[in-house]
């Protein structure tokens, strides 16, 4: 996976940082409303947002299209955005997905093994469903710990055993890795690689570069059901 860094290219596909925005501060044009460096919002914000991006021609990415940017420069549309949701909160439920639905489009979530089925976090039925939708599930690892302060073979235990959960619960090959606070190291790397997975993210603000331009992910951080998707 490629490392994060500078501004896009306008034609490129536009992946929104974790804690970030898109295009360094903003989706290129008049949408002052649309910037994510904060960590939670209102749910008329994020209406606002989703309906933004619809009207002005952005494609929403499922993981499996993020890959092939990174390694083929395919691009299904010339404007894209890769919609990402951190933790896996019942509101990305709730709240989010009847607006996805609404206007049409596909996101990510990365939620944590050990939360499935537990208080304010995603139900084993609800990601069912929201997958059928084409609202991909991967993987935040088990237990949600800084892997740069893990040893290799615990590394590994958190990488492998979430990958096979989330291949199970929607009978799927679990591509995507989300590091745990965006920390990670060499040894992380590696791991999330034999372990299957095909692409991890992280925290580092900028953009994945490709020879059509420069991927960004919209990535909403935790505070959806804890902080609330405001009405």
């Amino acid at each position: 996976m490629g490392r994060s860094g500078g501004e896009c290219d306008r034609a490129g596909i536009r992946r929104a940082k974790s804690y970030g925005r898109l295009a360094n501060g903003r989706v290129p044009g008049p949408a002052p409303d649309i910037d994510v460096s904060q960590h939670s919002g209102s749910k008329g914000e994020f209406r606002s947002q989703m309906a933004w991006l619809r009207e002005n021609g952005y494609y929403t990415l499922s993981p499996e299209e993020a890959f092939l940017f990174l390694t083929g420069n395919r691009m299904p549309s010339e404007k894209c955005v890769w919609l990402t949701f951190d933790d896996g909160y019942s509101d990305n439920y709730t709240e989010a997905f009847p607006i996805l639905k609404e206007n049409d489009m596909k996101a990510n979530v990365f939620m944590i093994g050990k939360s499935v089925d537990k208080g304010h976090h995603l139900t084993e039925n609800q990601m069912l469903e929201m997958s059928k939708a084409g609202i991909s599930i991967e993987s935040h690892t088990i237990n949600h710990l800084e892997l740069n302060r893990m040893t290799a073979e615990q590394q590994e235990a958190e990488m492998v055993q979430s990958k096979e959960l989330f291949d199970h619960i929607p009978d799927q090959d679990t591509t995507v890795l989300s590091y745990p606070v965006g920390r990670y190291n060499e040894e992380s790397l590696r791991r999330s690689e034999e372990a299957g997975y095909k692409m991890a993210v992280t925290t580092e603000h900028g953009g994945l570069q490709g020879t059509k331009g420069c991927m960004l992910e919209f990535r909403f951080h935790p505070g959806y059901q804890s902080m609330g998707l405001r009405h």
